[in-house]
This record gives C-alpha cells, sequence and structure tokens, in this order.
C-alpha cells in the first residue's frame, strides 16, 4: 500500500512587488481586505504591507462590479476579512495576473510525512499530495522526506533506484507518486 506524503501550507506565502516607497520586493498579506461602495458598484481589495517599511498596497480582487453580481457568501468573507479567502485569492492565477506579483513559497509550507519511514522496508512507493498549489522541487521534497541529502536523491533518480511517471528535475505544484528501490 502507498505512502501519503501531504504538502501543507503553514501561512500565506510572501508577495513579491516592488514597493513604491522604499524599493523592497517583498510584501505579507495579512487576510485583512477593504471593500469600497460606489452606490450600485463594489471594490474590493486584498491590503499586504511591506515588509522593510510597513507601507501597505492593495491587491485588487475586482474593481466596479455590480453589487447583485457578487455572491453573497463571498461578500460576507470580504466584510469578515477571512484569512482562507485570502489564501484562496493569493493562488487565484487572474488575480495575480491582474495585479503583477508572483508568490515566495519560501518558509510557507512544511511536508507531513505522517510518521518516519523502516529503511528496512523496502520497495517504499509514496503519493505526494499537494494541498495548495505550491511550486517545490520534487527532489527536494523526496530528500527531506525520507531524511537525505539531495545530491543523494539525485544519485538515486540516476541509477534508477527512484523511479517516478512524472519528470523529477524543475517545480511542480501538483500530485506525483514515486517509488524507491535499494
Amino acid at each position: 500500500m502507498p505512502k501519503s506524503w501531504v504538502v501543507v501550507p503553514t501561512c500565506l506565502p510572501t508577495i513579491v512587488r516592488r514597493c513604491h516607497r522604499c524599493g523592497a520586493e517583498r510584501f505579507r498579506a495579512n487576510g485583512k481586505f477593504r471593500v469600497n461602495a460606489h452606490h450600485k458598484l463594489l471594490d474590493a481589495w486584498l491590503l499586504a504591507l511591506c515588509v522593510v517599511c510597513g507601507d501597505t498596497t492593495k491587491l485588487t480582487v475586482f474593481e466596479r462590479i455590480n453589487v447583485r453580481s457578487v455572491r453573497r457568501g463571498l461578500l460576507d468573507r470580504l466584510h469578515h476579512n477571512d484569512p482562507s479567502l485570502a489564501a484562496e485569492l493569493l493562488q487565484d492565477p487572474v488575480v495575480r495576473r491582474r495585479n503583477r506579483i508572483a508568490l515566495d513559497w519560501d518558509d510557507a509550507w512544511r511536508l507531513d510525512t505522517g510518521g518516519p519511514d523502516d529503511p528496512e522496508n523496502v520497495p517504499i512507493d509514496v503519493v505526494v499530495r499537494f494541498a495548495a498549489r505550491i511550486p517545490v522541487r520534487p527532489v527536494r521534497l523526496i530528500a527531506e522526506g525520507l531524511g537525505l541529502s539531495r545530491a543523494e536523491v539525485e544519485r538515486l533518480v540516476a541509477e534508477e533506484d527512484l523511479t517516478s511517471a512524472v519528470h523529477l528535475g524543475g517545480k511542480r505544484s501538483g500530485d506525483f507518486a514515486f517509488t524507491l528501490r535499494r
């Protein structure tokens, strides 16, 4: 039976965007929203603070949209500063493209392996699942999960002792599986 690992976010990622005040490149979203009404039209922004000077930037969620076209639940979540909504919106490619931002996931995730592996119990079949679209190098995940160095994992891949149906180079943010034979 395959073992299941899960990549879980621990906090909101850092937003990569240039600060107009100090020139820093990083902002931290705190899950706060601003909603503004113009008669029957609404604007909504996710607020983020510069990590250096504390200046606030507004990331557009929507602009000049009719009140009736906004789902009731969404409007309630915006008014209550729902942190899970902030996480959803930061992962939305439309919101990222509209605001010209990128996300930095360093130190914002962890790998849950379900406990230590028994080194005598080989081959090991592992399914890696992502709770959010977090781009991570599979070699780094495997090294962390098995307690090996990345060089050792790359050697196992080269010797075909570690195999996967997906290419293990580059970054992935989708589920994959691998098998370790020693």
